[in-house]
């Protein structure tokens, strides 16, 4: 009896009864022309409802009806946000104008559907109506007070108890109507298979942007992070005041350039669409190595080729992995001797950071082959222009070596 009557507190349940008599305007309006509603015969309500189909079907060809009704769908089929019926499920209606013949044929299905039932809804809610009102009527004395298909005789108080009932039967008949037009909506007006893809598209390129800022922030910070620690435990470990200073204006310089970057980003998450600005690129790495070094690291490196020339992608997405590697560097090993090459050939920029391989260092760093987030990222930057990464140990080094196509 609970689940009979719990419809009746749902504003979905009413929502969903107005679509349906919203879909018999129609056919009422063509009935006024032709045959009339004056005492209209079972044959008239045939015609009235198969009149109005060839308009229907005529409108249903115009691609903005098909956004009209998955508008009106969307807002009085489904729960809203102030819904008591609650539901995360999306309601898979789309609002987008029909794109193809496949999408007209749907949208005709759905709003001459839409009229038959709605005639028909109209027609059971009048009817039923009138059965309650003749019953409230005959408990009055007067059951000619409506004139519903059923008849009621008589007269007598009983049928007050009796005339709830053909309302509480209209708002179930209501509510499984309803429930089932949803139902058809998600089918006849869900989306196409173009639109299906646009929509796995745009998450795609979500999931890319949100990576590509990970990354960004990642190499940012970890790298400004590692310096930070690694210069303030050399200048604990030396005491000397000359050396703090050095590593107070290193850990600044660092500092400030990562509040930059932060903030660059940042910018591009509050406003959609923003690219994220200017990025540092390959030709600025003289920065990334006079950092190590002033950590302590002896970098020794080897530039051959013109980095100013490089496409923009492809320098800016090496100096990131340059930053990366040097940044597991100093924190896996330490302030050590590091080789930095970096040839810029005919169709290849070729990258390697070596180092040597501290026996205290090897299990921290080998544990980094294939799961830490550094080199992972390393990785996919370089799949995504197209060339390769590999990182491992090379006798008693550890060895980066990435390859970007210049093409």
């Amino acid at each position: 009896m609970v689940r009979l009557l719990l419809p009746l507190t749902h504003a979905l349940t009413y929502t969903r009864w107005l679509h349906l008599l919203v879909g018999a305007i129609v056919p009422f309006v063509c009935a006024m022309v032709y045959p009339g509603l004056s005492s209209p015969s079972p044959g008239d309500w045939v015609l009235i409802a198969v009149l109005p189909v060839p308009l229907v079907l005529a409108v249903a060809m115009v691609p903005s009806a098909r956004r009209a009704e998955g508008l009106q769908a969307r807002l009085m089929l489904f729960p809203g946000p102030l819904a008591r019926v609650r539901s995360d499920e999306e309601p898979g209606v789309s609002a987008a104008p029909s794109a193809s013949w496949s999408d007209r044929a749907r949208t005709a299905v759905w709003m001459v559907l839409r009229l038959e039932t709605g005639l028909v809804i109209a027609l059971v809610t009048g009817q039923l109506m009138a059965l309650s009102l003749s019953l409230a009527g005959a408990a009055a004395g007067d059951p000619g007070f409506a004139d519903p298909l059923v008849r009621v005789s008589g007269g007598s108080w009983g049928y007050v108890l009796l005339a709830p009932v053909p309302v509480l039967a209209l708002v179930a008949v209501a509510a499984g109507a309803g429930a089932l037009m949803a139902q058809a909506a998600r089918r006849l007006l869900g989306p196409s298979l173009k639109e299906r893809l646009s929509a796995l598209e745009e998450r795609t390129e979500r999931l890319l942007e949100g990576n590509r800022i990970a990354r960004e922030l990642h190499d940012t910070l970890g790298h400004a992070l590692t310096l930070a620690v690694v210069q303030a435990g050399a200048a604990r470990a030396a005491a000397d005041p000359e050396f703090t200073d050095r590593a107070l204006e290193t850990i600044e310089e660092t500092g400030r350039a990562a509040l930059e970057d932060l903030e660059r980003v940042l910018a591009g998450l509050r406003e959609t669409g923003r690219p994220l600005g200017s990025r540092p690129a390959l030709d600025e790495a003289g920065r990334l190595l006079e950092s190590a070094r002033s950590s302590g690291a002896r970098v020794d490196a080897e530039v051959t080729g013109p980095l100013e020339k490089l496409p923009g992608p492809v320098s800016r997405e090496a100096y990131r992995m340059l930053q990366e590697a040097l940044t597991n560097v100093l924190r896996h090993a330490g302030p050590v001797r590091v080789g930095v090459r970096i040839a810029v050939e005919e169709a290849w920029l070729r990258l390697e950071v070596r180092n040597p391989l501290a026996e205290a260092a090897s299990a921290v760093s080998a544990a980094g082959v294939g799961g830490g987030s550094g080199l992972r990222g390393i990785r996919e930057r370089a799949t995504l222009l197209g060339g390769e990464a590999r990182a491992g140990q090379d006798g008693r080094e550890w060895l980066l070596h990435v390859d970007l196509p210049l093409r």
